[in-house]
């Protein structure tokens, strides 16, 4: 019975190596074979070491050639033209978004920074399962904030995959210009972004007060609407929603938001605003959280494309996740639990990235696991129920 279960897994651990249908449909029209084999074996690569950095990759990368070969074929293929963003990635962006989303649904999009040694990197991600999904992104020339320029460029790549839905765009302070919310609102998108508390707004007596007048505290709420922003171009027709956590447990944040939008209430502003956080949450999965982009030394347009190879594995990784929480057996590849904790403990890109270790590496020592199910077979049952586990984890791929 062990043998019989262990061939079905074996028998299947070839999905593994294949991408799914979502991402091999789009990209066999977009690459030769040759170059869609290769990314296979990239993705495959970096979803086993977790890790960017190009000599890593070569050393794991299992082609018969040198070691210098290896590391200078993945530079060449970096370096490909047909590998970019428009071309490779907004057609699977395209096709799961007509998947997953409604007409006229409502789709959070985040506009954010991350940066490491003389990186500066700008992304816009749209918010799914409490992380985000990389939608575009591009290097900035210098280190320091965007301006409007650089940030109305950028959404003018994205907004039109988004047409058919209430896209609500998310900024946090660095983002929140009035001239960004006068082009968004042309664009007919809706937006929360983040007031510095230093801003001035003119209300209903006619005066220009600044935000941290307002008498914002702990536990308050404030919704204003049809304010004029800034003394300086005195623009009309914004609402403010503002919110400071109350105190729990005597601790509260050391300030409140004061959220720029034109949504038309404060619980609606304020739990999108919420959602701006989760794309922290995959810069960290991207990099010492999961595939430490802050190591890789390329730069350039082959720094484009790796980050390309990073969100197909990350994508892939996350609802891989989604469909192994789906069926039950999440706890064979995680601790979903935790005495005391109320959030989970681990997200579904962490689910779907070490399912696949978990699974692919029975292969590679079954003798050893054969011979210490032997020495236990009181525990056989539930050796049993792990292997069916397995066998559930794969006919998601």
């Amino acid at each position: 019975m062990v043998e019989k279960d262990r061939s079905i897994i074996v028998k299947k651990t070839y999905l593994l190596k294949m991408l799914p249908p979502l991402y091999q449909t789009n990209l066999e029209n977009q690459l030769s074979e040759a170059q869609f084999l290769f990314l296979n074996l990239l993705i495959n690569v970096l979803q086993d070491i977790k890790e960017v950095s190009l000599e890593k990759i070569a050393n794991a990368l299992a082609i018969p050639i040198f070691f210098e070969s290896r590391r200078k074929k993945i530079q060449r293929f970096l370096s490909l033209p047909i590998l970019n963003i428009q071309s490779i990635w907004f057609p699977i962006i395209e096709t799961w978004l007509n998947q997953k989303f409604s007409e006229n649904q409502r789709i959070y999009l985040v506009i954010d920074r991350t940066k490491w040694q003389r990186n500066n990197l700008m992304m816009i991600s749209l918010i799914y399962d409490q992380r985000a999904i990389p939608i575009y992104w591009e290097f900035l020339s210098r280190l320091g904030n965007s301006n409007f320029d650089e940030q109305s460029k950028i959404f003018s790549q994205v907004l039109p995959l988004f047409n058919k839905y209430q896209t609500v765009v998310l900024g946090d302070r660095e983002f929140c210009s009035v001239k960004l919310a006068n082009w968004l609102s042309q664009q007919k998108v809706q937006f929360c972004l983040r007031l510095k508390k230093s801003e001035f707004i003119q209300y209903k007596d006619g005066i220009w007060h600044s935000l941290d007048s307002l008498g914002l505290k702990a536990g308050v709420s404030l919704f204003l609407q049809n304010i004029k922003v800034t003394k300086s171009q005195k623009v009309p027709g914004f609402n403010i929603a503002a919110k400071w956590k109350r105190k729990l447990k005597g601790w509260s944040t050391k300030e409140g938001w004061f959220i720029l939008t034109n949504l038309t209430d404060i619980t609606s502003a304020i739990n999108a605003y919420k959602k701006r956080f989760d794309i922290e949450e995959m810069f960290r999965d991207f990099k010492s959280g999961g595939y430490n982009l802050e190591d890789t030394n390329v730069s350039g347009n082959r720094l484009i494309s790796l980050i390309l190879i990073i969100s197909f594995a990350y994508s892939m990784s996350t609802f891989q996740g989604q469909k192994i929480k789906r069926i039950g057996v999440q706890k064979y590849v995680a601790r979903i639990k935790e005495y005391g904790r109320v959030t989970r403990r681990h997200s579904s890109f962490y689910v779907g990235l070490y399912s696949q270790t978990w699974v692919s590496f029975i292969d590679n020592c079954w003798c050893i696991v054969q011979k210490l199910m032997i020495l236990h077979r009181n525990k056989l049952e539930y050796y049993l129920r792990g292997m069916r586990a397995m066998e559930l984890i794969l006919s998601t791929f």
